[in-house]
């Protein structure tokens, strides 16, 4: 697939409804490159990078938004950062086998949905979801209701067109502060469900939304290009490196003569020699940004 990534808002304009549609084919195959994920945690990252940006564009805010599944199974960690400009990352920890055609449950274990939203400007908000629902998408309409009791469907799809993977979603929400029949709410849901993953992965969006609604008035937006981006830097590293009990720092050095940090969104490796170490603690710069 050669075209960009884009996140499409749109607007019904006989309902207080509103959608979003995205395609991040592009984003899920970068997001997982260079990993050597099973088969269904790859898939469990292809609908956690959809749901984190369908979820991104429903907020107000310049900021990040954080979404991760951890659990007591042998995928002990799934975790999507993105922000408001639709940059995301992600990344997997799996400690044991998964099984081919594993469920979220069978993968996760016991475990919860963590999201986490922080503004640049105002309070860190975080929300904790259990994983009562079969699928990431119930898990989510299930906070939707709980935390804004807003009327939410997701529809998320992942699969292969034209040999590669594709991840692809959807998302129906009622406006906040207005009155929707829930009757017109389930239409356009039951409508939306009709979608086939190759047609909501393959084709242009206003072919998609039109198959969909073609009986209804809307409004579509100008897109929103969604791209893989990591946050990491040498510089960042290097905040890191000075919240370490400097005899562990040098002890590293002493045994490796160099420090290599790696980075497990990108596989990004910042290297540090002693000289390097050295001007680290003589800057007088403050401040630290933590690695996962």
């Amino acid at each position: 697939m050669a075209h960009q990534d884009q996140m499409h808002r749109y607007l019904f304009e006989n309902h207080a409804v509103r959608g979003e549609l995205v395609n991040l084919s592009a984003t899920w195959r970068e997001i997982v490159a260079g990993h050597d994920y099973p088969q269904p945690v790859q898939q469990l990252l292809g609908e956690l990078l959809v749901a984190t940006s369908l979820l991104t564009a429903t907020l107000k805010f310049e900021g990040d938004i954080t979404v991760q599944l951890q659990g007591d199974g042998a995928l002990t960690l799934a975790v999507i950062n993105g922000n408001n400009r639709q940059e995301m990352r992600g990344v997997a920890r799996v400690q044991g086998e998964i099984a081919p055609g594993s469920s979220l449950k069978e993968m996760v274990g016991n475990g919860y949905l963590v999201i986490t939203i922080s503004p640049e400007k105002g309070e860190r908000y975080q929300g904790v979801v259990g994983l009562e629902g079969d699928t990431l998408a119930a898990c989510l309409e299930d906070y939707f209701m709980r935390s804004e009791q807003l009327p939410t469907r997701l529809f998320i799809r992942t699969g292969e067109h034209e040999g590669q993977a594709g991840a692809a979603g959807i998302l129906l929400q009622v406006l906040p502060a207005q009155d929707t029949d829930k009757e017109d709410f389930n239409h356009l849901a039951t409508l939306t469900e009709t979608i086939k993953t190759e047609e909501l992965i393959g084709l242009p969006a206003n072919e998609v939304l039109w198959r969909l609604y073609n009986q209804e008035e809307v409004t579509i937006y100008e897109p929103q290009n969604v791209s893989f981006k990591c946050t990491c830097s040498r510089e960042r590293c290097g905040e890191v490196l000075k919240t370490l009990p400097q005899e562990e720092v040098d002890q590293i050095l002493q045994e490796d003569g160099q420090i290599d940090m790696h980075c497990d969104y990108c596989g990004s490796h910042y290297i540090y020699d002693a000289v390097d170490i050295a001007a680290i603690r003589n800057d007088s710069g403050s401040g630290s940004d933590q690695i996962h």
